[in-house]
């Protein structure tokens, strides 16, 4: 199902666990269920036919949700998508926040969603950051070391200056990390006593916005493919 487009590897767990997949008729609710090339699959009453796998990197824009739908109405990064491109049943890899911008990978291949989103390996994610306040190196080295969040140290980050503005008593930073977790980025910051004024991710797994202006998308490039594979 993953490999079909229909959602993440995790989503499609899901999907079959409430019962809304069939095999020939027939419910199934058990992961790991075998099938033939005869068989027939359908998902929500609609057949499960392969499609060609496509990938995208959108530059999200401030005050999107990552999301396919929102029952409240509210925009969400698939507003941004061709009617046609949408046809290919794609979906956001892991999420940025409403209030973050930058890199985004949509795709519609459910196992390389799995595995940049699930997988014990350190995928880079680069973020620029504009925080209240001129930083000292103390705050630099604890962001390096790893500061405590949500009762977790944070694994090492990679921190470089790119700005000190005392004019208007802000900092700019390029924030490297590994982990995914929650606000992350903001929480960090916040910890040594530096409040996120903007943020924007870069870079995800060596794909950057290459030109791209904000609310665009592009294809991915092969090379870029291979590289998140290889990850």
């Amino acid at each position: 199902m993953a490999s079909c487009g229909v959602a993440s590897r995790r989503k499609c767990e899901e999907i079959i666990s409430q019962g809304r997949v069939k095999v020939n008729g027939v419910s199934v609710t058990e992961m790991g269920t075998k099938v033939g090339k005869k068989d027939v699959i359908t998902v929500d009453g609609k057949d499960l036919l392969k499609q060609q796998l496509v990938y995208y990197v959108l530059y999200k824009p401030t005050g999107y949700l990552t999301a396919v739908s929102d029952k409240l109405g509210r925009r969400i990064v698939m507003d941004l998508i061709d009617p046609e491109t949408k046809k290919t049943r794609i979906f956001p890899i892991g999420r940025l926040d409403y209030d973050t911008s930058g890199v985004l990978l949509l795709t519609n291949d459910g196992d390389l969603s799995y595995r940049l989103t699930r997988s014990a390996k350190e995928i880079e994610k680069v973020y620029q950051v504009r925080v209240n306040g001129i930083i000292d190196q103390n705050a630099l080295n604890k962001l390096i070391r790893g500061v405590m969040i949500d009762g977790k140290m944070t694994k090492r980050a990679k921190v470089e200056v790119l700005d000190l503005d005392k004019s208007n008593n802000s900092s700019l930073l390029l924030l490297t990390i590994t982990e995914g977790r929650n606000r992350q980025v903001r929480k960090m910051c916040e910890a040594v006593g530096h409040e996120v004024k903007k943020l924007k991710r870069v870079s995800f797994g060596g794909v950057s916005l290459d030109g791209l202006s904000v609310g665009e998308y592009r294809e991915l490039k092969p090379h870029e493919i291979k590289v998140l594979y290889s990850l």
